[in-house]
């Protein structure tokens, strides 16, 4: 997969916090020019991940020709305003950690691959791109990408005040993994990226088509990082 780099016309800073951050690292980060991609069928267990492919491709979803797949995004989709627009389809959202690299250093967030439900039976690509990235303007500073893991971490959100999705990230692909294979098969090289890197079930198996969106990733010292963000709908 080839993945252009694209320059935003308003650039997006973070606020740079956490058990990770060292001395020398600045407290905020900007970027402007940057590769924007969704990571999907980022499960741990192949068999699992399978079994899910299997289950779309019962409804018509054509499985992908790469597992994990990365789906290049527009870099204007991803914003930290917390206000954003979709179409009158159902759309729903879910919290994903977000890996980001800045001038060579790597940062840990988190976002939402918000996704237009109506359109993922034919595309899931187009699907996400239908649909902002809401992420959060706080990020850690990661000094060691392998060292990175996300295991013991409890990942949550919240539709409507309704909890949606509670579990840690064992799941999930680690981090150094996802971000080997997308260096691996796209021509981002040594530019900057940012990456959501995979979510956890949803408690009740069903999309909510809510409005007010909360993310929260806690660490087992007590820190943690939250979003939350407005969707309104309109004639996207």
């Amino acid at each position: 997969m080839q993945t252009q780099q694209t320059t935003r016309p308003v650039p997006l800073t973070f606020r740079v916090v956490g058990p990770e951050k060292t001395a020398g690292t600045d407290s905020t980060i900007t970027l402007s020019d940057f590769h924007a991609v969704v990571a999907g069928y980022t499960g741990r267990d192949p068999k699992a991940v399978q079994h899910h492919i299997d289950e779309l491709a019962a409804i018509g979803v054509a499985p992908p020709p790469e597992v994990p797949m990365f789906y290049r995004m527009d870099s204007d989709l991803f914003e930290t305003s917390g206000e954003h627009e979709t179409s009158e389809n159902l759309t729903s959202g879910e919290i994903e950690p977000l890996y980001i690299r800045h001038d060579g250093k790597f940062y840990l967030g988190i976002g939402s691959d918000h996704t237009d439900r109506d359109i993922e039976a034919q595309d899931i690509g187009d699907s996400k791109r239908a649909c902002p990235k809401p992420v959060a303007g706080e990020v850690i500073a990661v000094e060691n990408l392998e060292a990175l893991d996300l295991d013991n971490c409890t990942a949550r959100s919240w539709v409507d005040g309704t909890l949606y999705q509670e579990g840690s990230l064992s799941g999930l692909r680690k981090p150094a993994d996802v971000v080997e294979r997308l260096l691996a098969r796209t021509d981002i090289g040594d530019a900057d990226f940012m990456c959501l890197g995979g979510t956890l079930p949803l408690l009740n198996g069903k999309f909510v088509d809510g409005t007010s969106w909360k993310l929260e990733l806690s660490f087992p010292n007590g820190t943690t990082i939250e979003h939350n963000y407005k969707i309104k709908k309109g004639s996207l």
